[in-house]
C-alpha cells in the first residue's frame, strides 16, 4: 500500500473529449497546483475560499503556457476524500492532459492507484465501506434498478439498517457482560432472557430478509440467466441474434453448429437479460458437440428462465424429462419457425412445475414476428419487484456471505438460550454478530487484503 499522507493525482475523465478533469487529492494539493497554476487575478489558491472556481493557465516548467484551465477547490475536511483536493478542467486532448499530468508529477505528485480516492475516502470518515463499494456500482450501473440499488447504498441505506441492527445488539451484549462482572451473585439478570430472545428473532428475520434480496440485486447486477436449449437446428443461435439485435451466433442449416456456449446480455423494459445459446440437444459420437452438450445442461442449472425452443411437437417422455430437469425455474416454452408449423396439431401440456403450466409462445426468430411477445414473457418470468431509491438490496456476494455468517451465529443464540446456556456462552455468539454486520460497513475491518481486494476493481481517479 502506497504512503496516504502523499499527494495524489489521475484523469478523472476519459482522454479525448471536449473536457478533461484532473483530480489531486492529499494535505499539498493546493500547494502544488498553486506551482503550475497562474490564475488571471494573480492571486494564490492558497488564499482561495473553498467551492470556489478560477480561471488561469497551467504553466510547464520553462513557463510556457500548456493549457487554459478553469481549478476548483476544496479544502479538508469538506471534499470527496476528506483531503485538500483540486480538479482541473482541460481541454480534452490526449497531450495536453498527458503534459498537465507530467506536470504534477515533476512538482511532487503520484499517479493514483485504481480507488484510491475512495479508499481515502473510507479511511478518512466520509463513507462506509458498504459505501464505498457503491460508488464502483453506481459507475457500473447499466439499467434504472441497479442504478437506484447503487444510489440507495450510496446515500447510506443499507448502512443504516445495520446501525440500528448493531445499536440494538451492542446495548443487550452489554449487558450480558455486566452480568458476567457480578457472576458471584447468580441470581442476577441484568438482561431480560424473554427481551433477549425476542430481538434475536426479530434481527435474525431482518437479517434473513436481507441475505434473501440478494437473488434479486445479484440478478439485476449480473443479468438475469436465460438458456436458450433445444435440439439442433431449430433455431437457437437465430433467436439468440434477435433478442441481442446483433449478429453475436454464427447461423447455418448444418447442424451441430453450435458447439459451446455463447453469452451475452441486453436490455428489455430496463431489466438486464443474460442470454446462453447452448449447443444443441441430440445424440452424436462428435467428442467436441458432446462436450457443448453436456455444458448446455450445466446452463440449466445456472438459468433462472429457461427457453425451450422447439419446431415439432415434443414426446411425452421429454416433456417430463424438461420438467424434471427444470424443477424450480421458469420454463418457457417456445414453438419457432411459426409459419411453417400446424397449430392446430401442438398440444399445450409444456408447463414446469414451478408455476401453473402456461401455454407456448409461437415466434419466428428469423423473422422476428411475436418476438415482442417472448420478451414480455421474459419480463414476466423474471419477476422483478419495482426498485426505489429506499429499498435495501443486497447486490454484493461479501455482504451476502457475512449477512450468512451472522444468521449462523444468531440461530447459535437462540439455541444457547433455549438449552438454557450461561451468558457468557450467549455473549460471546453476540459479539460474533457484531463482528460479522461491521465486516459490511468496515466498522471491525483491520485486514489490508480485504481492502486491496475491494479497491482494486475501481478506475483509476475514483
Amino acid at each position: 500500500m502506497k504512503n496516504q499522507e502523499e499527494c495524489i493525482c489521475a484523469l478523472a475523465t476519459p482522454a479525448g473529449g471536449a473536457i478533461g478533469i484532473i483530480r489531486l487529492s492529499g494535505h499539498d494539493a493546493i500547494t502544488l497546483t498553486d506551482k503550475i497554476f497562474q490564475s488571471a487575478n494573480g492571486k494564490s489558491l492558497e488564499e482561495a475560499k473553498p467551492y470556489t472556481l478560477h480561471y488561469g493557465e497551467i504553466k510547464d516548467k520553462d513557463g510556457n503556457t500548456i493549457d487554459d484551465v478553469l481549478v476548483s477547490v476544496f479544502k479538508a475536511p469538506h471534499s470527496y476524500t476528506g483531503e485538500n483536493s483540486t480538479e482541473i478542467s482541460c481541454h480534452g486532448s490526449r497531450y495536453i492532459l498527458q503534459q498537465v499530468l507530467h506536470r504534477f508529477t515533476e512538482v511532487g505528485c503520484r499517479q493514483a492507484e485504481p480507488g484510491e480516492y475512495t479508499r481515502r475516502a473510507y479511511l478518512n470518515g466520509k463513507m462506509d465501506l458498504s459505501q464505498a463499494e457503491a460508488v464502483a456500482d453506481l459507475i457500473a450501473s447499466t439499467n434504472k434498478a441497479t442504478h437506484k440499488m447503487a444510489l440507495s447504498q450510496l446515500k447510506g441505506h443499507f448502512s443504516n439498517e445495520l446501525s440500528l441492527l448493531r445499536e440494538k445488539l451492542l446495548k443487550m451484549t452489554s449487558l450480558l457482560e455486566l452480568e458476567l462482572d457480578f457472576s458471584d451473585h447468580e441470581e442476577l439478570e441484568f438482561a431480560d432472557r424473554s427481551e433477549l430472545q425476542a430481538l434475536a428473532e426479530e434481527i435474525n428475520h431482518k437479517i434473513t430478509t436481507l441475505a434473501h434480496s440478494f437473488e434479486t440485486g445479484n440478478a439485476l447486477k449480473q443479468g438475469v440467466a436465460v438458456a436458450i436449449i433445444g435440439k439442433t437446428n431449430v433455431g437457437k443461435s437465430t433467436l439468440l441474434n434477435r433478442l441481442l439485435h446483433e449478429e453475436k451466433a454464427i447461423v447455418s442449416d448444418i447442424h451441430g453448429t453450435t458447439r459451446d456456449v455463447i453469452e451475452d446480455t441486453t436490455l428489455i423494459d430496463g431489466i438486464t437479460f443474460r442470454f446462453i445459446d447452448t449447443a444443441g440437444i441430440r445424440k452424436t459420437d462428435d467428442v467436441v458437440e458432446n462436450i457443448g452438450i453436456e455444458r448446455t445442461f450445466q446452463k440449466m442449472e445456472e438459468a433462472k428462465i429457461v427457453i425451450w425452443l422447439l419446431d415439432e411437437q415434443p414426446s411425452a417422455s421429454e416433456i417430463e424429462e424438461m420438467k424434471l430437469k427444470n424443477q424450480g425455474k421458469k420454463l418457457l416454452v417456445v414453438f419457432n419457425k411459426m409459419d411453417k408449423l400446424a397449430f392446430d396439431k401442438l398440444t399445450h401440456s409444456c408447463g414446469s412445475d414451478s408455476s401453473e403450466p402456461e401455454a407456448p409462445l409461437f415466434i419466428s426468430a428469423r423473422t422476428g414476428e411475436n418476438v415482442s411477445s417472448l420478451e414480455q414473457a421474459l419480463v414476466k418470468a423474471a419477476d422483478i419487484p419495482e426498485i426505489t431509491e429506499n429499498d435495501v438490496i443486497i447486490t454484493s456476494a461479501r455482504h451476502y456471505e457475512a449477512l450468512l455468517r451472522a444468521h449462523d451465529s444468531l440461530s447459535r443464540v437462540l439455541e444457547s438460550m433455549e438449552m438454557g446456556m450461561s451468558g457468557d456462552i450467549i455473549a460471546e455468539d453476540l459479539k460474533m454478530v457484531l463482528e460479522e454486520l461491521g465486516e459490511i460497513t468496515g466498522g471491525q475491518i483491520s485486514s489490508q487484503e480485504t481492502l486491496n481486494n475491494i479497491f482494486k476493481h475501481f478506475c483509476i481517479g475514483k
